[in-house]
């Protein structure tokens, strides 16, 4: 084997080490956004406005919850976690929300 494929060899098994080592699941999203949302008054369509549409969707004590996340792990470094979970009163207002994060 010549000397050129043997470098490429071993770079390629490098970069399969480190893909390996990582993993994301989620979208990125607005973050800087979230201080303009007002519980009662913020709308569905607001916040699609704001974030786009939803990384999920679902129900939560009857009331259409949208989840906004991104996921990042490393093997090599802590885990980068962002995420925003709404819920909408029946009226299409915002009823709560929650933001975590840790950057």
């Amino acid at each position: 084997m010549s000397t050129g494929k043997q470098i490429a060899g071993v770079l390629l098994a490098g970069v399969m080490l480190v893909a390996a080592g990582c993993a994301s699941v989620g979208k990125d999203f607005a973050t800087h956004k979230v201080e303009e949302i007002t519980v009662g008054e913020t709308t569905r369509s607001d916040i699609e406005a704001m974030f786009g549409d939803p990384w999920r969707t679902g129900l939560e004590d009857g009331m259409r919850t949208w989840t906004y996340a991104k996921y990042r792990w490393s093997a090599f470094r802590e885990a980068e976690t962002t995420d925003l979970v709404v819920r909408f009163k029946e009226d299409g207002t915002v009823d709560s929300y929650v933001y975590n994060t840790t950057q």
